[in-house]
């Protein structure tokens, strides 16, 4: 029976488990990967640290399957080098690799039983008897299948036929498992319980786990560290909270959770602080990390999270402070989302907890936003 936890829970069990110092599990050293003379990976630096469960994490066609493939041996880099545990293997075939890869289609034989799939490793490499059948047992009640051994995979459900899949690719014990968005076929309730049944797993046999996937929350549920990618290169890589509290850039800080993104300009900076004017007109100031210069064009963000729904008071005059109307009021479950349209035509979205908002606001209802200078960040919008 599955034991749920919440994503909070479940990564504070993932950060305990992996304590520095670290020794590298895999470690990319200026790989390239170029198809026809058009680049799809841009000499990647990356070390990824071994027992940990990384995920690479980006849009579609970024380059995250392709490094996988690159670290799999499923494709040659076309520069720079590839160590599994400080050995080299780019010239390896993936057969001969301490490696096992999981895929979203799962690939099990439709004619064997879950045992027979589960073993088919082991018997390939010339293993039989008891020792063979007593790992698949260990395998099946690992993955929380005991007692399936004699069904075949149309028996199956997709989540049990996902297990199967993963049970194969741990038997032989791999220094590094390979997921390709192993989850993009499961309904979103049973991917909600795969994330917490393969934290458990990695945590329970301590291999090196690399994880492909487009959706940030998973990866922000399960990972230790995340890479976020876009066209080929790393844009930055750190634990969930850093690369959602502390963004390297503008396409990090949009494509981790939710941000209000808002353009304008440059007209100085103090001591971390800038002082922007946006195109609307407005001036707000936001923290920044990057060197600016006046004029220069530049982006403030800010989490809805971060935005207060406020009264209308001509005398304010603290700084970030905007009036608009209300032109939308969701509720989500979780949380209320109101979207307010500013005066200067801004669309800024607010996330609130119902349940300690009171009443929600009317459509059309003239209100005022304001956020914290330190909970806006200003990016040059040439670095995103």
């Amino acid at each position: 029976m599955l034991q749920i936890e919440t994503p909070e829970q479940s990564h504070h069990k993932r950060s305990a488990s992996v304590s520095a110092p670290h020794k590298p599990g895999v470690e990319l050293r200026s790989v390239g990967v170029h198809y026809k003379g058009v680049a799809a990976i841009h000499g990647i630096d990356l070390i990824i640290r071994d027992g940990e469960f990384f995920s690479l994490l980006g849009p579609s066609g970024c380059g995250k399957t392709s490094t996988l493939n690159v670290i799999g041996g499923f494709i040659e880099p076309s520069t720079g080098d590839v160590l599994i545990q400080d050995k080299s293997v780019r010239h390896l075939p993936p057969y001969r690799r301490p490696v096992n890869t999981v895929f979203q289609s799962y690939a099990l034989f439709p004619h064997m039983t879950v045992a027979e799939n589960v073993a088919f490793g082991p018997r390939m490499a010339g293993q039989t008897g008891p020792d063979v059948q007593r790992r698949v047992s260990e395998s099946l009640a690992l993955v929380s299948l005991a007692g399936m051994d004699d069904r075949r995979p149309d028996e199956l459900s997709g989540g049990q036929q996902q297990r199967v899949a993963l049970a194969r690719a741990l038997i032989n014990r791999p220094a590094v498992l390979l997921l390709d968005e192993p989850l993009g076929a499961l309904d979103l309730k049973l991917r909600k319980q795969m994330q917490v049944e393969l934290s458990r797993i990695q945590r329970e046999v301590g291999i090196t786990f690399v994880y492909v996937t487009h959706d940030q929350e998973e990866a922000m549920t399960m990972s230790d560290r995340i890479a976020v990618m876009n066209h080929g290169r790393v844009e930055q890589v750190g634990s969930p909270e850093d690369v959602y509290n502390r963004p390297a850039n503008l396409f990090v800080a949009d494509f981790i959770g939710s941000s209000n993104i808002l353009r304008g300009t440059s007209l100085e900076s103090v001591a971390g602080i800038a002082k922007v004017q946006l195109d609307a007109g407005a001036i707000v100031l936001a923290t920044h990390s990057h060197a600016l210069s006046t004029g220069q064009r530049v982006a403030v963000t800010i989490r809805p999270d971060d935005v207060q729904l406020l009264t209308v008071d001509p005398h304010d005059r603290h700084p970030n402070r905007l009036t608009g109307r209300v032109t939308k009021v969701s509720f989500l479950g979780t949380h209320r989302q109101v979207v307010v349209t500013t005066s200067d035509n801004v669309e800024v979205m607010i996330r609130q907890p119902p349940a300690a908002t009171g009443s929600p606001p009317d459509s059309d209802e003239p209100v005022a936003i304001g956020w914290a200078t330190e909970r806006s960040t200003c990016f040059p919008v040439d670095k995103a």
